[in-house]
């Protein structure tokens, strides 16, 4: 690949994700782009997650991993470095550890002397300090831009009835002054409800949208893994808002899966017709709750269709003893020839790129919602906390992707039924196309095919690394 910037002195960028792996994955991903561009990263994380980013991030010259050492905090305990093996309380005080790393953070970057750092949310301080050093920073957002114009603008304060710390759950159910009319969002109950936590102080510590906002406001300029393409008046909103560069990364795309699928699943999905299997998986760090995990279990052995559903349990539980008590009794005997139960890992996007598999039912995680469509799998949306109820209405919104449908839920709890997941799967696989004037299937398709498009995808980071040149020369 041609060198962007080889008139130019190659650019240095410091990568500094929040400790969770839904964080760090999309820096990771940057960042390889970024490198097969000419730019220099250093990539900064606790020491227990850097073989699991080594595994991802394309070490090259141009490449290094610096280990940073977390501040012990009473109540976190020494050695845990990732969000995943902590409970949500340890989380909260993972952000005061974060905040006690700035006399370290000061020193690395007067050694290192990059031209910009891309951070995240939690590093709130992170622009101040590295603006006295003559260094420019890039908040970096590992969400989709709805999420960021949907809550987390100065217009989400003005017009809501109450200080930042108390916002109240009808405030959030109704969109902030000034954005996008036509897309028609709006929270549900349950769902701003949920949404409710980020402008919940802990431990005296600023709220999450204290941070996010005071990172927005003092930042060089705002980064997001989008594209006009896909979310354009979200964008224009949050320029307007900020009044600053907002540059994107597009989506980032993941590269093909490498490897081979485990033979036994090779040999479980052969059974059945192309395009039949119901894969559904939350993620590694969104649980559901013993109910919700009935109701789904039984809604995907309505559909008919086989079905193999991925569960993971919250560290510290014992996962087979956590589905035992969730599943109906007589489930896994009456499944046997159609249906397998799974917790722990799996290969999931050489499960999703596999023939036979052509639903994914799923949490909404953004990176997920690509991965999905680029796998050529019809979506069904389950949102179970926080971006993902965005993310879902941008992903089945008529104005917005139209390329999937999302699961009914109550509108003030959330819950949803056995009927309801079987209703989803039913729409995006037998009657996609009968709704006069939407095809989701058209839409799928044609996003595919933008997703997969490598000379779209490149010149994203392409204009990105011209933007940075720019900026870079900026006092």
């Amino acid at each position: 690949m041609e060198n962007s910037s080889s008139s130019e002195e190659a650019l240095h960028v410091v990568m500094f994700p929040y400790f969770a792996f839904g964080h760090i994955s999309p820096f990771v991903q940057l960042s390889n782009r970024l490198c097969a561009h000419g730019v220099k990263v250093s990539f900064l994380s606790a020491p227990g997650n850097i073989s699991r980013i080594k595994s991802t991030l394309k070490l090259t010259p141009d490449a290094q991993i610096i280990p940073l050492q977390i501040p012990q905090v009473e109540g976190l305990p020494p050695g845990l470095e990732s969000t995943s093996d902590m409970t949500p309380a340890m989380a909260e005080l993972l952000k005061q550890a974060i905040d006690l790393m700035q006399p370290h953070i000061t020193t690395l970057l007067s050694q290192l002397k990059p031209h910009f750092v891309f951070f995240d949310f939690a590093q709130h301080w992170l622009p101040k300090l590295a603006s006295q050093l003559g260094i420019k920073t890039l908040r970096f957002s590992v969400f989709a831009t709805i999420s960021d114009a949907y809550i987390m603008v100065p217009a989400r304060q003005h017009n809501s009835s109450s200080t930042s710390t108390s916002t109240t759950i009808d405030d959030l159910m109704r969109p902030p002054n000034g954005f996008p009319v036509a897309h028609n969002i709006a929270l549900k109950e349950f769902e701003a409800r949920d949404f409710s936590y980020v402008f919940m102080r802990f431990h005296g510590n600023p709220s999450v949208y204290e941070r996010v906002l005071d990172c927005l406001n003092s930042c060089t300029a705002i980064v997001n893994k989008s594209c006009m393409e896909m979310e354009g008046p979200y964008v224009d909103f949050l320029r307007t808002q900020f009044q600053k560069p907002v540059l994107l990364t597009g989506p980032l795309v993941p590269e093909p899966p490498s490897g081979e699928l485990d033979h036994k699943w090779v040999h479980w999905l052969g059974q059945f017709p192309a395009k039949s299997v119901i894969y559904c998986s939350f993620g590694s760090e969104t649980f559901l709750n013993q109910d919700q995990i009935k109701e789904l279990a039984l809604g995907l052995e309505l559909t008919g269709l086989p079905f193999f559903l991925v569960l993971n349990f919250p560290a510290n539980t014992n996962p087979q003893t956590e589905l035992a008590r969730a599943l109906p009794d007589g489930f896994m005997e009456r499944i046997q020839n159609k249906g397998v139960v799974h917790t722990g890992w799996v290969q999931q996007q050489l499960i999703l790129a596999h023939q036979s598999v052509g639903c994914y039912v799923f949490h909404s995680g953004y990176s997920s919602v690509i991965e999905g469509l680029v796998s050529d799998c019809q979506l069904v949306l389950l949102p179970l906390k926080g971006d993902q109820y965005l993310n879902s209405k941008l992903v089945a919104g008529v104005e917005d992707m139209r390329t999937g449908v999302e699961v009914k839920r109550r509108e003030e709890s959330g819950g949803f039924g056995r009927e309801d997941v079987m209703e989803a799967v039913k729409t995006v696989m037998v009657d996609v196309d009968k709704k006069p004037g939407v095809s989701i299937r058209a839409n799928q398709s044609k996003w595919r095919q933008f997703l997969l498009n490598r000379e779209i995808q490149d010149k994203f980071i392409a204009d990105l690394v011209q933007a940075l040149q720019g900026l870079k020369s900026l006092c």
